[in-house]
């Protein structure tokens, strides 16, 4: 995406901001976050770099809120001088004379503050009090005051508020789209800095870049007819990077359609943030809501075209077990959580099942959504499990349509293996039926600098190529080249069908599959029972006496077994071929059958590579061997 610029009217001198006029002084996004994030200079020594960002953060928002309103401040405070006169609620006359979804009724504003430096903290405290309740809770999630009291206690409040003071945010200079790109910069800043959190809150961009790719891809065509009107949702926002990237796309590809954001948040500080992002960037903040997702649905009974999340790996959800036990047990299928339930030490696919209770149904235009989770959604629990149930759900219902697998070391909180999986209701009819299976765990270029866990990123060029394979819907394969010392000299992607590169001379050539497409019903089995006679003495088969078992024999446990059969295979031929040859009184209990589904992702793409030939690993044990002998004959020498 073209990157945006603007006038920023004010340039720092030191510690101190001198006014320029109109157009003088050009920046972009990342120019500007860091411009406001120079406060950081006057907080070091009092706060800790991990904590820069609950000041400036929140103080961003003041700023830009003050600056947004100062055009209608008049009018705001007579129209609440006039209602409250008259007795009668003047909140939504004040948001008419705002022309905004907020409004601050207090006759303060930033500038005024400055002229009171001795009642600086007091009237600040007021002004904020002054805002409609949805811009308070923002602060007050932000346990703004808090900073403040600390800010006047050591002596920084007044230069920290003129400082921001200073920075001009109108609109008119920086408009909601560029101003919501600094604002970003700036999380990122703050995600980066405090990365023994930040896996919490901040999924990596590029993470989420891929992500809104393979959910829009399908649809390009639909995003760009004009006034064209989506939602979108994440039920674990974080401080909206998301939600908000979603919005760069759409923006991107339609200026005139436009995206409506939902979501909700546990975390009371990226709450703030998501919430305040949502509010700069034009969106309705009412439509983020706080709490847990999984305990108290923020949005019930909504559905939506497009949602995403990044829900946190391998924690339990034991504290909110009562809740969501009950809702499975009460309402099965007309509730969220009907498949089934997951281990309790590991809630992932709690928040993958409430995604699926909030899909667009399909003849209402239908949803697509992406989930980013670890490795043991794929294949925790045997068949009968809470996990097997809910797998054997989505792909008998025909709702997966990709996962792809990402590098290690990509999250700021993990190094773990991490998978995104793209489900929809809506299929195009070449994918009916079928799991395309996305192998992008060779796609990444080392990090110069270590954040965290995170030591890996993708580039655009492995985005897009990613996104081409899954948009393509073909199958491929990944070609690497090493020349005759084994070092790699060149990778190619070859499409199914297409002609393998040759080797250069005295090289080898190195083939894995790159994506995949197989039927829903690969991931199924079937566990079966085998049983075989109990005998008697005599070496005959004891016969039931009573009841169904009455004239049948009788199963010996010590003999019983079981056996894994694919699904799409037939059981009696499986039986007749690899049971009955070597137990001929063999038979299958059938009412101890039992379905499961699992993803083997690894299998998939797994590729034999022989060893190295004996003679050649002699060959390097006796010159080993040899160098070992020199040096102990040194030694003794």
């Amino acid at each position: 995406m073209a990157e945006r610029s603007w006038h920023i009217i004010a340039k720092l001198h030191g510690t101190t901001a001198e006014r320029l006029t109109p157009g003088e002084y050009f920046v972009n996004h990342q120019a500007l976050a860091s411009f406001i994030w120079s406060v950081a200079d006057l907080l070091r020594g009092d706060y800790r770099q991990s904590e820069y960002g609950r000041v400036i953060l929140p103080f961003t928002v003041l700023r830009r809120l003050d600056c947004v309103l100062e055009p209608t401040k008049a009018a705001v405070l007579a129209e609440f001088k006039a209602k409250t006169a008259l007795g009668l609620n003047p909140e939504p006359f004040l948001l008419r004379a705002a022309k905004q979804s907020f409004y601050n009724s207090d006759p303060l504003d930033l500038p005024k503050l400055m002229g009171d430096q001795d009642n600086i903290r007091t009237n600040i405290s007021r002004y904020i009090e002054g805002f409609s309740p949805a811009v308070r809770d923002i602060f007050e999630q932000f346990d703004f005051l808090a900073q403040v009291d600390r800010l006047a206690k050591t002596g920084l409040l007044y230069q920290v508020t003129e400082k921001f003071t200073r920075i001009d945010l109108h609109p008119g200079k920086v408009d909601n789209a560029a101003m919501g790109l600094a604002f970003e910069e700036l999380i990122r800043k703050f995600a980066e800095i405090s990365n023994e959190t930040a896996g919490e809150h901040f999924t990596p961009r590029e993470v989420i870049r891929l992500m809104v790719n393979l959910l829009f891809v399908e649809d390009d065509e639909a995003l760009t007819k004009p006034g064209v009107v989506r939602t979108i949702y994440d039920p674990t926002a974080g401080t909206g990077g998301m939600l908000s990237i979603a919005g760069e796309y759409l923006a991107e590809h339609n200026p005139r359609g436009h995206l409506t954001m939902f979501g909700q948040e546990l975390n009371p500080e990226s709450y703030a943030i998501c919430k305040a992002d949502m509010l700069i960037k034009g969106q309705d903040i009412a439509n983020i809501a706080p709490g847990n997702t999984l305990s108290e649905d923020g949005h019930a009974g909504r559905r939506f075209d497009y949602m995403l999340s990044n829900p946190p790996f391998g924690v339990e959800w034991k504290k909110v077990e009562k809740q969501v036990r009950a809702e499975h047990e009460q309402q099965g299928f007309d509730g969220r959580f009907g498949p089934g339930l997951p281990r309790v030490s590991d809630g992932s696919l709690l928040f993958l099942m409430h995604l699926l209770s909030k899909m667009r149904r399909w003849d209402e235009g239908g949803c697509r959504f992406g989930i980013v989770l670890n490795g043991s959604p794929l294949f925790a629990g045997g068949a009968g499990s809470g996990e097997s149930e809910i797998r054997r759900y989505v792909l008998e219902n025909d709702l997966v349509e990709a996962i792809v697998a990402l590098p290690t070391d990509m999250f700021y909180n993990t190094g773990i293996s991490t998978y995104v999986w793209i489900l929809s209701n809506k299929k195009p009819d070449a994918r009916s039926g079928k799991v395309q299976l996305i192998d992008a765990s060779t796609f990444w270029r080392k990090m110069r600098k270590t954040l965290g866990s995170k030591r890996k990123e993708m580039t655009d060029e492995h985005i897009a190529t990613v996104t081409q394979l899954f948009g393509n819907f073909v199958e491929a394969r990944l070609v690497t080249l090493f020349d005759a010392h084994g070092r790699e000299v060149g990778r190619e992607i070859v499409l199914e069908g297409g002609a393998t590169p040759t080797a250069p001379e005295g090289g080898k050539v190195k083939i894995a599959p790159l994506s995949r497409i197989l039927p829903n019903s690969a991931f199924g089995y079937r566990i079966i029972t085998i049983e075989r006679p109990l005998l008697n003495d005599a070496g005959k088969p004891v016969l039931g006496q009573r009841g169904r078992a009455k004239g049948k024999p009788q199963a010996d446990p010590n003999l019983r077994d079981t056996e894994t059969v694919p699904l799409d295979e037939n059981i009696e031929a499986y039986l007749m071929r690899e049971v009955l040859p070597h137990a001929g009184d063999a038979w299958v209990d059938e009412e101890k059958t039992k379905t499961g589904y699992e993803i083997p992702f690894t299998r998939y793409f797994y590729v034999f590579e022989p060893p190295r030939p004996l003679e050649e690993i002699d060959s390097d044990l006796l010159k080993v061997t040899g160098r070992i002998k020199k040096l102990i004959e040194e030694l003794a020498a």
